[in-house]
């Protein structure tokens, strides 16, 4: 948390959608194609990563709510803390995931 009072980073990205997704042939075995299966692993590396920063960031913004406002925090810091709130609760933070083939193997990574 060095980084508390560092300038605000703002997202100024789209959506986005995930590369079309390529399972492996068998439990051990190879991809039918490599090249889609290594960005879609990629892909997801990346999402997660985003994902987690995203949290640090909402965090941030509701402890700075937090020590700014005091006793008042209870009235005044009630977007941040909604904002941190509809994220963490999602399942994995609102990660953009693949069409898997069989969702339930892959839930929860």
């Amino acid at each position: 948390m060095t980084d508390l009072y560092d300038d605000p980073k703002i997202y100024e990205g789209g959506n986005l959608r995930p590369f079309p997704h390529e399972e492996r042939g068998s439990e051990r075995g190879r991809a039918k194609d490599p090249v889609k299966f290594l960005q879609a692993v990629h892909q997801r590396a990346r999402e997660r990563q985003v994902a987690y920063e995203t949290v640090k960031i909402l965090r941030k913004r509701v402890i700075e709510c937090y020590r700014r406002e005091g006793v008042n925090h209870y009235d005044n810091c009630k977007e941040p803390v909604e904002d941190y709130y509809k994220v963490i609760i999602q399942k994995d933070l609102g990660q953009l995931h693949p069409n898997w083939a069989n969702p339930e193997k892959h839930d929860g990574w």
